[in-house]
């Protein structure tokens, strides 16, 4: 798909910046790009691509679909650091109200994001909260062990965390970005993402989402790698949301019509009442002189 061009899109106006984060992806990226415009066809929206480090062709490829498709923003990681801050330095630079994000591997589908969106938008908008609609994946596309360590790890969630989203790893989901920007950011939070928005005074609704095989390349993570690196993460998270803050909702106070014109009245009261004291003070001190 070539494509030319576009005049630029000011800020204000784009309604969703999709975030993907990618490691030697080379081969999954154009055909993922190509479906999120797709998907997002009619729309004023970004997908802003992190490059963490790639050592393939991942930032060749990055950069012939950035000379075609307008929509598109890259960015890269000098030194690599992970998912968690790959998806958040996208975060930081993105422009939408709405953010979109899913996994750079091709295994999730970015026609499911307008159902996302529209989850959100409907349950959020009855009370005026912020939330995050987040994918469930009705068939996963893994190997028995990868399914089996998720199974142990959704367990871990549930039994610890009270996590009762039923998959917390699904890498498909749509969150106002005002909420996302409050979320604490340390290495794999987008492991809890359920319990860190519900920290946050958010709502999680649960939406069933499509899951396709790996067809290029191989997953970064190993299941061993997981598990050990998840027990210290689960800990932290315990300790977050043990101290999670407890104002609930803020809002800013309007003085109505009699309250702000009694608070003029009494400004200009005290203010007559220095400058009567004052001249005062002057009378008398001259009475002095004299």
């Amino acid at each position: 798909m070539t494509r030319t061009k576009a005049a630029f899109i000011p800020p204000s106006t784009i309604e969703i910046s999709v975030l993907v984060p990618v490691m030697n992806e080379a081969g999954n990226i154009r055909p993922l790009i190509e479906e999120i415009s797709a998907a997002l066809t009619g729309r004023r929206f970004e997908i802003i691509y992190v490059d963490d480090a790639s050592t393939d062709d991942s930032p060749a490829e990055l950069a012939s679909c950035a000379a075609d498709i307008p929509e598109l923003r890259v960015l890269r990681h000098q030194t690599r650091a992970g998912q968690s801050a790959a998806i958040r330095s996208a975060l930081l630079a993105a422009r939408g109200e709405l953010i979109g994000v899913l996994d750079g591997d091709g295994q999730n589908v970015p026609a499911d994001l307008p159902a996302l969106e529209a989850a959100l938008l409907a349950e959020t908008g009855k009370t005026g909260a912020t939330g995050m609609a987040a994918g469930i994946r009705a068939r996963r596309q893994d190997s028995a062990m990868r399914l089996l360590a998720s199974r142990g790890a959704r367990w871990i969630r549930r039994s610890l965390l009270a996590d009762t989203h039923p998959d917390s790893g699904c890498g498909i989901k749509v969150l106002h970005r005002s909420l996302f920007l409050q979320l604490p950011f340390f290495n794999h939070m987008h492991r809890f993402m359920p319990s860190l928005v519900r920290r946050h005074g958010g709502v999680v609704i649960g939406v069933a989402v499509a899951h396709r095989p790996r067809l290029r390349g191989t997953s970064k993570y190993r299941i061993l790698d997981r598990l050990v690196v998840g027990i210290s993460d689960v800990i932290g998270v315990i300790w977050l949301l043990r101290r999670a803050p407890r104002q609930g909702e803020v809002t800013e106070v309007m003085a109505g019509k009699k309250t702000a014109q009694k608070a003029v009245r009494k400004v200009a009261k005290k203010t007559a009442k220095k400058a009567s004291k004052k001249a005062s003070n002057k009378a008398s001190n001259r009475g002095v002189g004299a």
